[in-house]
């Protein structure tokens, strides 16, 4: 439809003049050349407009906090768990610092063993940097802003530690 729609102001853009006749010419050999075409064969509506985007598929995960406190969200597969809690505003104070640069430890979470072998992707040098700097670290740690939600991540229950170090603070 989007090359339809290019091939369309193509042949309106070099016969603007800015006259009510030359509009009317143009509109009339646009109206020819989409009739000939076959442009519109269902509905007008649909000429050049975006199609809607399906609904994106979400999982439910909850959140362990320090309290004590279970804290469900939806999750949106594809997204980090760092836009998770912030989209679902669950309180963690400190969380996400660097907005998930991998600048910081503050998106420090802790999983369940069984759950840490599913995950998609094993940490990179660079998380396993930041996370040597984490407050309250286990060997089933991951940094929020690289872990991926995924379908399998359905009902999983991921702690969050006590408290935060921010790796781009001074000790």
């Amino acid at each position: 439809m989007a090359a339809a729609c290019r091939r369309v102001f193509s042949l309106m853009v070099p016969r603007i003049l800015f006259s009510n006749r030359s509009i009317a010419l143009t509109a009339s050999s646009i109206s020819s050349h989409v009739k000939h075409h076959g442009f519109f064969t269902h509905q007008r509506s649909r000429f050049c407009s975006s199609v809607p985007k399906p609904k994106q598929e979400t999982v439910t995960i909850t959140f362990l906090m320090p309290d004590g406190e279970k804290v469900q969200t939806k999750a949106k597969v594809g997204d980090n768990l760092l836009d998770v809690i912030i989209e679902n505003s669950v309180d963690v104070d400190g969380f996400g610092a660097c907005e998930g640069t991998l600048a910081c430890s503050t998106c420090h979470l802790i999983f369940k063993q069984t759950d840490f072998e599913q995950l998609p992707s094993p940490p990179t040098d660079e998380e396993l940097d930041m996370l040597d700097l984490a407050f309250d670290l286990h060997e089933t740690s991951r940094l929020g802003c690289q872990v991926i939600v995924t379908k399998e991540m359905e009902g999983w229950e991921i702690k969050v530690p006590a408290g935060v170090s921010d790796a781009r603070e001074p000790s």
